[in-house]
C-alpha cells in the first residue's frame, strides 16, 4: 500500500482550509494545519493523532513563522508532498472607499503571504523532495481572471498572485518535478460570507443603488452563495493525482463564465484593434 501524502495546509480554521483538511484527514493523509490560533482545530487535535496532524500556529505574512512551520513539517514527517496555500483575507469596496491601511493589508496578506508560502514550498519541493517535487495549489479567486466593482484592491491582489504564479511556473527546472496549479473559485459559502469579510463604508460619490459595485455589496451580505467547500475539495483534491494539471483551474459556473466571458472580450479587442500595431517597429 502507497504510503500517505504530506499535505500542508494554511489558513485551515474555516473555509476552503478548514474542508480541505478536514478531507485529507478522512482519507488518511498526513496533515500540517497551520492558522493563526490553534484552537479552532481543538476538535480534529481531539480526533486525530500527532502522528497524522501537526497543528502549527502561523502567521503568514511573518516569514519567519512560515520558515518555522515548514522546519516542523520536514522534522515531524520528514517531506511536503502538497501544499495547499490558502490563507487569505477580504477587505471590500470601492477604490475611493478604501484606506490605504485595509488596501495595503490585502495585499500583505493574500500576495506577500501567500508569496512567502510559494518560497518555501519550492524551497522544499527541490531541495527535500527530489527528484519527487511536489505540488502548489495557490488559492486564488474568480477575481484573479475579471476583476469587479466594490473589490479593486483585493482582485488587483488575486491577480499579482496569479501574475506571479504563471511567472514562477516558468522559471522553475521541469527536472524539479513542481507543478503549480492556480484555483479560481466563484462564490462559496466560506468564512468570507460568514462574518471574516470586512465590507468597508461606501464612499458616498458611489452610493447609487443601481451602481455596479451597490449591487456587489448587496451580494456580498446576502446569503446568495451557493458553493460547497466540501464538495470542492474533493474536486481540487483530484487535481493532484493528475499527471499534467491545468496552471489555472476555474472552480464555480461564476468562475467559469468569467473565463469565458473575458477570453471572448480579449479576442475581440485584439481582433479589432491589431491593425494598430502594424506600424510600431523600427525599420
Amino acid at each position: 500500500m502507497a504510503e500517505s501524502k504530506v499535505w500542508l495546509v494554511t489558513g485551515s480554521s474555516s473555509g476552503f482550509g478548514r474542508s480541505m483538511t478536514e478531507l485529507l484527514l478522512k482519507n488518511g493523509n498526513r496533515v500540517i494545519a497551520t492558522l493563526r490560533r490553534k484552537e479552532a482545530l481543538c476538535d480534529l487535535a481531539e480526533q486525530y493523532p500527532p502522528s497524522q496532524l501537526l497543528i502549527v500556529q502561523t502567521d503568514v505574512v511573518k516569514t519567519s513563522e512560515v520558515v518555522a512551520a515548514f522546519a516542523k513539517a520536514k522534522e515531524v514527517f520528514g517531506r511536503v508532498d502538497v501544499v495547499f496555500n490558502n490563507a487569505g483575507i477580504a477587505i471590500l469596496g470601492e477604490m475611493e472607499s478604501m484606506s490605504d491601511e485595509d488596501a495595503r493589508q490585502v495585499f500583505e496578506v493574500d500576495f506577500w503571504g501567500a508569496s512567502n508560502v510559494t518560497r518555501e514550498a519550492i524551497r522544499m519541493f527541490r531541495e527535500v523532495n527530489k527528484p519527487i517535487g511536489g505540488r502548489l495549489l495557490q488559492v486564488s479567486s474568480s477575481l484573479g481572471l475579471c476583476g469587479i466593482a466594490a473589490a479593486s484592491y483585493y482582485a488587483a491582489s488575486k491577480q499579482a498572485l496569479e501574475g506571479f504564479s504563471e511567472s514562477l511556473a516558468q522559471e522553475l527546472d521541469p527536472a524539479w518535478n513542481i507543478q503549480i496549479t492556480i484555483i479560481e473559485p466563484g462564490p462559496f459559502r466560506t468564512g468570507i460570507f460568514r462574518g471574516n469579510m470586512q465590507l468597508v463604508p461606501q464612499h458616498p460619490a458611489y452610493a447609487d443603488p443601481e451602481l455596479p459595485g451597490s449591487k456587489f455589496r448587496q451580494f456580498m451580505t446576502s446569503n446568495l452563495a451557493d458553493g460547497d467547500t466540501e464538495k470542492a475539495v474533493v474536486v481540487i483534491e483530484k487535481l493532484t493525482h493528475l499527471d499534467d494539471p491545468p496552471l489555472r483551474f476555474p472552480l464555480h459556473r461564476i468562475a467559469v463564465r468569467a473565463g469565458r466571458e473575458k477570453a471572448k472580450s480579449l479576442t475581440e479587442t485584439i481582433d479589432r484593434y491589431e491593425s494598430w500595431t502594424e506600424n510600431v517597429y523600427f525599420t
